[in-house]
């Protein structure tokens, strides 16, 4: 029976961080990464593929050349998780027992979690960023006009601005092909509010009012009909006045279908679908069992340790945590893991509980445009102090499109993943 020091699941942003972090510490450590991919992408800047403004193949690397300098790479996916008798389950039939494990392996997407999604997903204008950006950057260089739908899931989901940004784009792509007189954009949000940090929410606001966006809160998407071209929606809830939209246009068609349910007719549809934790996560005793965050790793959300098996951690999309599932959250995340473990193997306790919640959202809200939205825990604004000396973040600048669109893909691949950043 294989066994190392430290096992870590996943090759993601979290895992290969991790990784190469303990090993700038210790090369001598032990460290294995499970991980069946052999292709390592970098998601953040699939937002601008879909809007044509990025290359694909530029967002991918071999797995292989970024696996850290004395890590073991073993090829297999996970199948169930024994932390009792701190073992790994591998799809081969091999069981690996670890002393420290790391558990990052991401996020799923559930094409199951709509009725209609998976046989609708990649055809006939609908589309996600999430899955395939190549087939958005298609349904969106074809788009003739009518109404054009952007939808957020109900579920927790990676980089929960994404649905937004590429909407933004979307519009200024309409303006510049001439069909923007000729379109209803909606989005259609089963949440409040458009982004719940405050500060951050008058400059989207002005997006949205800068190009007619009608925005449908409590509305979650059910059902999609890919025949008739509709998509159905269940009313949640209302707020004090009663008021679901703003900028509502009555031409954009919409139908009452039940005592809370509506459809509208697409002519494009985006989706964020449902996403949830790796099933074999779920099924597994370091996840919640019940409550709001059911089937999520469970972690002290300062220490990212599990609360129960105190040689078991968990970072990154997988992790119960009140904030957003980001790349820049994981580069928070991970010193505080690679830390505690450390302390762990000396003996000592875990007791680094600095992470705060930090994440951040880089909100491209057009061409060359963009505001920079860091908080943590509470939607409390956690802005740079470097970058927000010089830049006021929550305004719409050029200089942030350019770290968004060069500065953060090279910090991604030369430092995050080296362990240096």
């Amino acid at each position: 029976m294989p066994h190392h020091q430290i096992a870590i699941i996943g090759a993601g942003t979290a895992g290969i961080t991790v990784a190469a972090q303990l090993l700038k510490k210790d090369k001598k450590l032990d460290v294995a990464i499970i991980d069946p991919s052999t292709d390592h992408w970098y998601q953040p800047a699939w937002t601008l593929v879909g809007a044509d403004t990025f290359d694909m193949e530029k967002t991918r690397r071999d797995q292989k050349d970024l696996i850290p300098d004395g890590a073991k790479w073993i090829q297999q996916r996970v199948q169930s998780l024994d932390p009792d008798n701190n073992s790994v389950s591998l799809n081969n039939g091999d069981v690996l027992t670890y002393e420290y494990l790391v558990v990052a392996p991401g996020i799923q997407i559930d094409l199951d979690g709509i009725e209609g999604l998976r046989e609708a997903m990649g055809k006939g204008g609908v589309c996600s960023n999430y899955i395939d950006p190549e087939y958005t950057r298609e349904t969106l260089k074809n788009f003739k006009g009518g109404n054009a739908i952007f939808t957020q899931a109900a579920t927790p989901i990676k980089c929960g601005g994404a649905p937004q940004k590429i909407m933004y784009l979307a519009a200024d792509m309409f303006k510049s092909m001439g069909v923007d007189s000729d379109t209803n954009i909606v989005f259609a949000t089963p949440g409040s509010v458009v982004f719940g940090v405050k500060e951050f929410l008058p400059a989207l606001m002005n997006v949205i009012n800068r190009h007619g966006i009608t925005v449908k809160f409590f509305h979650k998407i059910t059902k999609i009909d890919s025949v008739e071209k509709k998509v159905y929606f269940t009313i949640t809830a209302t707020d004090d006045s009663n008021c679901i939209a703003i900028n509502e246009k009555q031409s954009i068609g919409e139908e009452v279908t039940g005592q809370a349910t509506v459809a509208i007719k697409y002519d494009m549809l985006h989706l964020a679908p449902p996403q949830s934790a790796p099933d074999f996560i779920k099924q597994s005793p370091i996840a919640h069992i019940e409550g709001p965050n059911t089937g999520w790793a469970n972690v002290n959300i300062h220490s990212m340790q599990n609360p129960d098996y105190p040689n078991v951690f968990a970072l990154g999309d997988v992790a119960a945590l009140p904030t957003a599932k980001t790349g820049a959250a994981v580069r928070k995340q991970a010193p505080v893991v690679v830390d505690n473990i450390l302390k762990l193997i000396a003996g000592s306790k875990a007791d680094n509980q600095a992470y705060q919640g930090y994440s951040s959202c880089p909100l491209v809200t057009g061409y060359g445009k963009m505001v920079l939205a860091e908080f943590g825990y509470g939607n409390k604004r956690m802005s740079d102090p470097l970058i927000s000396t010089f830049v006021d973040t929550t305004k719409e600048k050029y200089s942030m499109w350019l770290l968004k669109k060069y500065a953060l893909p090279y910090m991604y691949w030369n430092l995050m993943l080296k362990g240096k950043a």
